[in-house]
């Protein structure tokens, strides 16, 4: 069996502006084939704020985008041409093509590519697809940006769509072998793809917590009072719509708790404009944070809360696991396969003030065990994925 290790191995991303779980996973797939070359459409490195350095030392290959003035401001309008940017990508050199495709563009459509050089060369060249999700925009899922506010925008934005959402169906059929992240994706795969998938989980770095744990159940109470036996909640993360960051932020300044927010405001969002600092709000907004700070927030909470709609599988709330700290979460999407209700966490099952509220009030009747949370987040660790990536290339180049 030809192992990874001396298999050529390719990576796409759709383009690495923002640092997020879809970046994590190419952090990990580079650490399993540190030589592989990383495809994308543009390099940004200026924006992923304190991440701005974690791919300096990656071999990153950039298309004709790279050059263009105003790139940062034209990620959303690429999408249109992306499926033939990524087609002038050469791979004829490779054994595996892994497509890291975070549901921005359609990176899949190198197959054409391939293909060409398959015809010339004669060898295989197995394409591998990672998949976060298909693209939301075009599935009728929430997305950061309201488009469909301006009626102009809606009507060339729906014709825009209508063709994309063709060409992302023909470029998936290109795929030899998809991965999902979640059960919730693999969903989606099947419904608008019509392929299969197997499903391995994101990776969540669950190793070498430098501060330690979190020290404490959250234990029962019988009357209507808060216990705060940590001084605040947390959210944050990729601070976008579908987040519903200002729902969480309408119901902690309503119930007057003290709440942190941290991450990067996305799609015109401006958290500071939705009254986080008005009147007798206990609510901070701490804006883009290290990793080290990240899980010190998480560790001194008392429960991260997550009002993500449709959410993909997200990995913050394993996160926040991963040091002891339960999850508040909606109850919808990925999260579903990560949290266990009533041992790490629980739901709420409407995007109101009032559902959440009545959560945050059941969550001070639990006890929940640190060690819990953290036995679960364990099933999402780094190791784990990277293992479970690298056996299934081998198998998969070897049998295919």
């Amino acid at each position: 069996m030809k192992q990874s290790n001396n298999l050529r191995i390719a990576i796409i991303h759709d383009y690495i502006k923002e640092y997020g779980g879809a970046e994590r996973v190419l952090e990990a797939l580079h650490e399993i084939w540190p030589d592989a070359p990383i495809y994308t459409t543009v390099f940004l490195p200026d924006f992923l704020g304190p991440h701005r350095n974690r791919f300096k030392n990656f071999k990153i290959k950039t298309s004709f985008l790279q050059y263009l003035p105003f790139k940062e401001k034209l990620i959303s309008p690429f999408r249109i041409i992306a499926p033939l940017v990524f087609k002038t990508f050469d791979f004829s050199e490779f054994d595996v093509v892994m497509v890291s495709a975070t549901g921005a563009y359609s990176p899949n459509s190198i197959r054409t590519t391939i293909n060409n050089r398959q015809s010339t060369i004669n060898k295989k060249i197995v394409q591998i697809c990672y998949c976060h999700t298909p693209p939301r925009y075009l599935y009728g899922y929430a997305t950061a940006r309201e488009w469909k506010n301006n009626l102009v925008f809606r009507v060339l934005g729906e014709l825009a769509n209508h063709f994309l959402r063709l060409v992302d169906f023909k470029s998936s059929q290109n795929v030899d072998f998809f991965i999902a992240n979640s059960k919730n994706v693999a969903g989606r795969i099947k419904k608008f793809y019509r392929k299969d998938s197997i499903v391995i989980y994101p990776p969540v770095d669950t190793r070498n917590k430098e501060s330690g744990i979190r020290n404490q159940k959250v234990k029962k109470s019988h009357n209507s009072s808060f216990i705060i036996h940590n001084s605040y909640f947390l959210a944050g993360g990729r601070i976008a719509r579908p987040k519903n960051i200002e729902l969480i932020i309408k119901t902690f300044a309503k119930l007057k708790l003290p709440l942190k927010v941290f991450g990067k405001e996305f799609g015109g969002l401006r958290l500071k404009e939705s009254g986080i600092r008005n009147h007798e709000s206990r609510i901070e907004y701490l804006g883009e944070v290290s990793d080290e700070e990240k899980l010190e927030l998480m560790r001194n909470a008392k429960a991260f809360i997550f009002a993500s709609e449709d959410e993909d599988f997200g990995i913050t709330p394993v996160e926040a696991m991963s040091v002891g700290t339960p999850v508040i979460a909606y109850r919808s999407g990925g999260v579903l396969e990560s949290v266990i209700e009533g041992k790490t966490g629980l739901f709420f099952d409407e995007l109101t003030t009032e559902s959440l509220s009545k959560a945050i009030k059941q969550f001070n009747n639990l006890t929940i065990n640190a060690s819990d949370c953290i036995a679960q987040a364990q099933k999402f660790s780094k190791e784990r994925f990277k293992k479970e990536i690298k056996e299934f290339v081998e198998n998969k180049y070897n049998k295919d």
